[in-house]
């Protein structure tokens, strides 16, 4: 019970400015492009018992985890924490996710009292393996995807374990990359550690441990509210990857959400068995994506933390691709996140009408590029590439934006180029792309790149090529997406979602993005909107007749033919 609002309110927003101050301090300091300009990490405050107290405006699917991750590293250090230790994991069968990410823990003491813990989650450029970046979908066991790392200790009392150091920077492709994104992730957690011993100095440690507890009952209590709108029952959906990068056929993510009193039950019985290839998820994972779901229709206003977890309940699968069980490789599970947030949204989508969107892009596709310089030093350059939102109930889906569970930039063309190896030829959105509906998906966002190395291997994480996002409400669905080598040429050639290949200096490349689904018969849409869209090029003339019905001349709107069309179809 809140019993002093005021004070409540100041404490809430303190907490949560601690947290985005932990993630200015990585984006500020982080070496490299995929961290700094690309912002794919997180940071979160924990309390004493290692529940999530407050989080970053970053990634959404690797907030979730970190409850995971708090109880691996009770399991091995709950006994011996101490003030000036550092934890690192990444290893996903103990409280990690996939490889590349790699979570840094430090507790926060004020003198004796252990207060609580700042957490850090940082996709890391290379982690090792044989594939550069470390996520190649291709990989078929988790021993091929870099280094491993069980909740170990990597700083003792304020003494860095130099050895350990050692060993994780040689099993790598950018050591000094890794280690100034790192020693990042350590002045992030300072920065938490700073704002917490704060807060305790300010309300006394026992006051502190009572305002938290409140505020995870507050996010329960607002959470459980706007379940209760809902009508009771059970609603299922089932979306698809294309495949597993391997030859394999559709691949199902299968859920069944029952809301009742009690709160909201997932169940993802139906899903999948674990694959061969790297798209495996783990548990933890699975949970995350599904709370990113809900706090994205719901709950904007709600603050996202172990009490906002408490009305969910879940069924995932034992070795299921939702919760892959070693030696599963897991490098490229970010796509089964995604999916199964699209999964989510499309059974709660006659639940909650009017805030569902259709199904977006599918997630940032993911390409990495691994070079060789002359002084046999490696690079790796990263290029996870955003399309769209699919239309929402009450406006078009919006174009050249990160999914729901990723928040991601796009890479800058000129952080692409500064490198030297690479010329970015075009970039820009495809028109006609977005899925036609009374409100328009986003349009597909295309990238064309031209090799300037004498080599490179390649590897790409997409989808939604077969399986498009879905439109809602009789909406069209999106547009798939593509890989091309040397589109236009004699040697054109179309890729799998999912390649990896070699390029040679000229070879050229381009990347589309899968564009978002509608929502609302295109027929509904105003004649106006559509004039609004061609003028925008955003829609092609043809397009505009062929998928709303709206002819348009060089007067502007050809009334009478436009009655015609959409009478007779009618």
């Amino acid at each position: 019970m809140i019993r002093d609002a005021v004070t409540f309110e100041v404490f809430r927003n303190a907490v949560t400015g601690i947290a985005d101050e932990m993630a200015i301090t990585i984006l500020r300091t982080a070496h490299s492009q995929l961290v700094a300009s690309s912002m794919d990490f997180s940071a979160a405050l924990c309390d004493a018992r290692g529940r999530v107290i407050a989080q970053a405006n970053t990634l959404p699917v690797h907030l979730g985890s970190i409850p995971a991750a708090m109880e691996a590293i009770f399991a091995e250090f709950g006994d011996s924490v101490r003030p000036g230790d550092l934890y690192l994991l990444n290893d996903p069968s103990l409280g990690g996710m996939h490889l590349p990410d790699i979570f840094a823990v430090s507790p926060v003491f004020a003198d004796e009292t252990l207060l609580g813990f700042a957490v850090t989650v940082v996709n890391h450029t290379d982690v090792g393996g044989w594939a550069a970046g470390s996520m190649a979908v291709q990989s078929t066991n988790i021993f091929a995807e870099g280094i491993q790392i069980p909740p170990a200790r990597l700083i003792d009392a304020g003494t860095t374990n130099e050895t350990f150091l050692r060993v994780l920077l040689r099993n790598v492709r950018e050591p000094e990359l890794l280690r100034g994104d790192l020693e990042s992730q350590l002045a992030a957690c300072h920065t938490g550690a700073e704002g917490l011993r704060a807060l305790a100095a300010r309300h006394g440690a026992e006051r502190l441990a009572d305002l938290i507890d409140e505020l995870l009952d507050y996010s329960e209590t607002l959470l459980r509210a706007a379940l209760a709108d809902a009508v009771p029952g059970t609603y299922e959906f089932t979306d698809h990857i294309d495949d597993d990068g391997l030859g394999s056929g559709p691949i199902p993510i299968r859920v069944k959400a029952t809301l009742s009193d009690a709160g909201i039950e997932l169940d993802f019985t139906g899903s999948s068995p674990q694959v061969g290839s790297a798209l495996n998820a783990t548990e933890s994972f699975t949970r995350s994506a599904a709370y990113a779901a809900l706090q994205g229709v719901l709950a904007s206003d709600i603050p996202a933390n172990s009490g906002f977890y408490r009305p969910f309940s879940f069924v995932i699968p034992e070795a299921s691709i939702l919760n892959g069980q070693r030696p599963a490789a897991r490098g490229a599970r970010g796509l089964v996140g995604f999916r199964i947030i699209d999964a989510v949204l499309g059974a709660l989508a006659p639940v909650f009408p009017d805030r569902v969107p259709a199904a977006g892009e599918g997630g940032p596709d993911g390409i990495a590029i691994g070079l060789v310089g002359p002084d046999g030093e490696s690079m790796v350059l990263w290029d996870p590439l955003a399309g769209a939102w699919g239309a929402r109930p009450d406006r078009d889906g919006v174009d050249g934006i990160s999914s729901l569970g990723a928040n991601l930039t796009n890479t800058p063309v000129e952080e692409l180029e500064r490198s030297g190896h690479l010329r970015i030829d075009g970039y820009g959105y495809l028109p006609d792309s977005g899925g036609a509906g009374r409100w328009r998906g986003g349009l597909a966002t295309f990238r064309d790149m031209t090799l300037l190395a004498s080599e490179a291997s390649v590897q790409i994480r997409s989808d939604r090529r077969k399986f498009l996002p879905y439109g809602l409400a009789g909406g069209a669905p999106g547009t798939p997406s593509l890989n091309v080598l040397d589109q236009g040429g004699p040697g054109e050639r179309v890729l799998a979602s999912k390649p990896h290949f070699a390029m040679t200096a000229g070879t050229r490349h381009r990347h589309v993005t899968a564009g978002g689904g509608g929502h609302g018969h295109p027929f509904g849409r105003e004649p106006e909107r559509v004039l609004e869209d061609v003028l925008d090029g955003k829609v092609t003339r043809e397009g505009a007749a062929r998928d709303y019905g709206v002819v348009i001349d060089d007067g502007g709107i050809d009334q009478v033919a436009t009655a015609a069309i959409r009478g007779g179809a009618r």
